[in-house]
């Protein structure tokens, strides 16, 4: 009886998953097939960001642009209520002169300019929009990176956020998660999780001498290898040392143009804290499982602000990612 029960749900399941399969889809302007007609603009977006943006490459526009994401999604707060932030709501390109001169913000004014264009040139879509798309179209041409979900309908910001939402790297673990609690409802595995975009980022600012620092050896390739060089004991520092946020790197050499690899004193912090080390540590040469948490973790950090049910899955926009490396963390 257990048996015959079993196949009968096999059965079921197998027929809703083929109904979402044979699920009718639109045919596009331009002949490409889409879920929606919402989602038709975002072809032609797409392929204008990977010719005249991203060039097709894991660049240092890609890691622009995913900041900016992050950054704009994050100043909303639970606590604060509406009138701190929007969330994803685009207010970073709605509002150029406000936010992107905060502090926390420092240098994002280059992403914000880098989509801008695109806002005036793509006028059907708004910029939140624009912000998570962008990111996610780019962030498919570092090899081991996801696919990630995008969800499109969101309004334009109305006002910029408040000053103060966004988490710095000299602040504690405990301020952090608790930012990031109010913002997003993140846990602090999916802290770590979203954290895994520092394996294609480098910092221009924390140290004032010196430009596109590296968090890891490898910034063009969405790889395990920050879980691991993060662990390792640090000796000194790609420029000057005492910069607020930073701390000493196990791979400081700067040779000529190559700047050496700088620590956040926040990341150091996480891999040591008894909240998120063993998840930080558990990410080490599991490609796999670090893609997919971020994957997650993106998921729920591009629609703050807004309800995901009165959004549109276009995800199918978003082009295959260059498939990982295969290479082991060493």
């Amino acid at each position: 009886m257990v048996f015959t029960t079993l196949l009968a749900f096999v059965g079921v399941t197998a027929s809703v998953a083929q109904a979402a399969s044979l699920k009718p889809r639109v045919t596009c302007p331009n002949g490409q097939n889409a879920q929606n007609t919402v989602c038709c603009d975002f072809f032609a977006l797409r392929d204008d960001l990977q010719a005249h943006l991203f060039d097709n490459q894991c660049g240092e526009t890609v890691h622009e642009v995913l900041r900016l994401s992050f950054h704009d999604a994050i100043a909303f707060s639970k606590a604060q209520g509406p009138s701190a932030g929007g969330g994803a709501d685009g207010s970073m390109l709605i509002f150029p002169n406000v936010e992107p001169n905060f502090f926390a913000n420092l240098g994002i004014s280059d992403g914000v300019g880098d989509l801008l264009p695109f806002l005036q040139n793509h006028s059907t879509i708004t910029a939140g929009d624009l912000i998570q798309f962008a990111a996610a179209v780019g962030i498919t041409n570092c090899p081991g990176a996801p696919q990630l979900e995008f969800l499109a309908g969101r309004p334009n910001a109305t006002a910029p956020a408040i000053d103060g939402l966004i988490p710095e790297p000299q602040d504690s673990v405990d301020s952090i998660l608790a930012r990031m609690a109010d913002g997003g409802n993140f846990s602090p595995d999916e802290v770590i999780a979203l954290l895994s975009s520092h394996t294609i980022a480098r910092s221009d600012h924390i140290d004032p001498n010196i430009t596109k620092a590296p968090f890891d050896t490898t910034p063009f390739t969405f790889d395990t290898q920050i879980f691991l060089e993060v662990l390792l004991k640090g000796v000194g520092f790609p420029g000057s040392a005492n910069n607020t946020g930073e701390v000493e790197s196990p791979l400081p050499l700067t040779v000529g143009a190559d700047i050496g690899e700088m620590r956040l004193q926040s990341d150091f912090a996480f891999a040591h804290d008894s909240r998120t080390a063993c998840t930080w540590q558990g990410f080490v040469d599991e490609q796999q499982a670090m893609a997919n948490a971020f994957k997650n973790a993106m998921a729920k950090m591009a629609i703050i602000g807004n309800q995901r049910s009165a959004l549109v899955d276009c995800s199918d926009v978003v082009p295959q990612p260059v498939p990982a490396s295969g290479k082991h963390a060493t």
